[in-house]
């Protein structure tokens, strides 16, 4: 069903009209056949950059849509509720494009046309294998040289591995927390190769792969900020990226409510809809307070986001709640179905495996709960 939305603008209404199009068309037909293929959408990413999509929170001098962040996020829930894996990527390009247009020079900035405007797709490379929530423990190392940066070390967990044309690296430049920098590292050179993509419970069709850095140079003004400015660019992106997940989820959420209602009213048993038992229509009620709790706590930070307003913990509220309720959405969904729920033929089961995955990539919950909870320290 059509979610009925508060947008600012006759331009943003214009927008997600457009979006719900192009989801119709060139998600919703696809997805199921990559998802079971675990096959990558050729010139899918193109598409959604050819309209505008990959772009939007970024001013237009630089490329972007001009668009306010609270608008942006409605675009990636629209684009989740048909692809979740589609709309992951898309959330994860914009939070790579962050580290150069918030903290890169102007002459670096002269990328970012191409990087917003839909030529480039990009990833974020972060966690290693032994450093996911403990980002203070990197090791990937980047060592000055008169080149510029030779890259030794490995990365884990890069949503686009492989596939993305540019990459924020961070990576040790020196000891402790202030020794990690910030780089903005192509998607090809000598001495960079791919693992083999992780075999994962969901979003099939985007490969999460390791990135092995064996002496890769990267030349000096790939590097973003200053030296040991790292840890404070990942972080302040990641802000921005929770709400992305959290719009992302409230998207498969929605996904899996419209899918619980539609069967419950096409299914009947004892002589009447399944939607006209009590007991079934207060889990349908549960679940759409879910969804639309979850849509209010990512809207609030996005705002206070567009206000200039801190918003750190709002987003930590967000991406939790609206995780936690995509699983549990997803899963009684999954539950309204019935055994037909357990199985391939409908997309809940697809639903509800995708949304494991929200409660832990961008920090898990726990780590959340973690940053939410230190905010009350005196």
């Amino acid at each position: 069903m059509a979610v009925d939305r508060l947008l600012p603008t006759q331009e943003a209404e214009d927008l997600l009209d457009l979006t719900r199009d192009l989801a119709d068309k060139e998600l919703a037909t696809r997805v199921d056949e990559h998802e079971r293929a675990e096959t990558y959408p050729e010139g899918l990413f193109a598409t959604l950059g050819e309209a505008g999509l990959l772009g939007l929170p970024y001013p237009e001098d630089v490329g972007g849509g001009g668009q306010p962040y609270e608008v942006y996020l409605q675009v990636l829930e629209e684009l989740a509720a048909r692809w979740a894996a589609v709309a992951v990527a898309t959330s994860v390009h914009s939070l790579s494009c962050f580290p150069l247009f918030t903290f890169g020079t102007a002459e670096q900035q002269q990328r970012l046309p191409e990087m917003l405007g839909g030529g480039l797709v990009g990833g974020y490379s972060l966690s290693e294998p032994q450093a996911g929530s403990d980002a203070a423990a990197l090791r990937c190392k980047a060592e000055a040289v008169d080149a510029g940066y030779r890259i030794t070390g490995t990365k884990a967990w890069i949503t686009h591995g492989g596939r993305a044309d540019f990459y924020a690296l961070f990576a040790r430049t020196g000891e402790g927390s202030r020794g990690v920098s910030c780089f903005l590292a192509p998607g090809q050179v000598e001495g960079l190769s791919w693992g083999r993509p992780e075999e994962k419970m969901g979003l099939h069709a985007i490969p999460t792969t390791t990135a092995n850095w064996d002496g890769a140079v990267l030349e000096a003004d790939r590097l973003i900020g200053r030296e040991g400015q790292g840890l404070e660019i990942a972080f302040s992106a990641l802000d921005s990226g929770r709400l992305g997940i959290a719009a992302c989820a409230v998207g498969l959420a929605q996904a899996a409510l419209d899918a619980a209602v539609d069967y419950a009213n096409e299914r009947s048993t004892f002589g009447k809809k399944i939607v006209d038992h009590q007991g079934l229509g207060f889990v349908l009620a549960d679940m759409a307070a879910a969804v639309d709790s979850a849509r209010a706590t990512y809207l609030d930070a996005a705002r206070r986001r567009d206000l200039g307003r801190p918003y750190g913990r709002q987003a930590s509220v967000a991406k939790l709640v609206a995780t936690d309720a995509a699983m549990t959405v997803t899963t009684d969904a999954v539950q309204v179905f019935g055994g037909y729920g357990y199985t391939r033929d409908f997309p809940v089961e697809r639903y509800m495996r995708e949304a494991k995955i929200m409660q832990i990539f961008e920090g898990t919950n726990q780590i959340q709960r973690l940053v939410i909870s230190r905010g009350f320290a005196r």
